[in-house]
């Protein structure tokens, strides 16, 4: 699933932007997540990384999708992380949570595998689950 996803992205991504993969991502002096895929502007050095210049992270789960839709979203969202998807590798199913809040994201929608994903800061990087080559 991440591989297929780092090509497909690798392979659409405009100049404007860098797809960081499993990068520890400090959102304050003592909170870090290492999500599996972040979005940011190409103009931020990694070291300047903040929770206010990240367009969209991804996090793929099996065993701990409910933690991850649940308290690691929360947290995503009191940061104020534009966009989060969390993908469920097995299934392939999707919750896409946008609106950040310090309660938690304000829009959560589930997609199905066959659904296109359509991140708001880049249409031109929008999957389709189902239609990726996870071999």
């Amino acid at each position: 699933m991440k591989i297929a996803l780092t090509r497909y992205w690798s392979k659409r991504i405009s100049d404007e932007f860098i797809l960081a993969q499993e990068t520890t991502f400090r959102l304050s002096a003592d909170t870090f997540l290492e999500p599996d895929f972040i979005f940011f502007d190409r103009q931020t050095k990694l070291k300047d990384l903040r929770a206010g210049n990240v367009h969209l992270a991804v996090e793929i789960a099996d065993s701990t999708f409910a933690y991850d839709i649940g308290r690691k979203a929360a947290l995503y969202a009191s940061f104020g992380i534009a966009e989060l998807w969390v993908i469920h590798a097995l299934r392939l199913e999707t919750r896409i949570h946008r609106r950040p809040s310090l309660t938690g994201y304000q829009d959560m929608i589930d997609l199905a595998s066959d659904q296109e994903l359509l991140p708001a800061f880049a249409p031109e990087l929008s999957v389709t689950l189902s239609e990726l080559e996870l071999n």
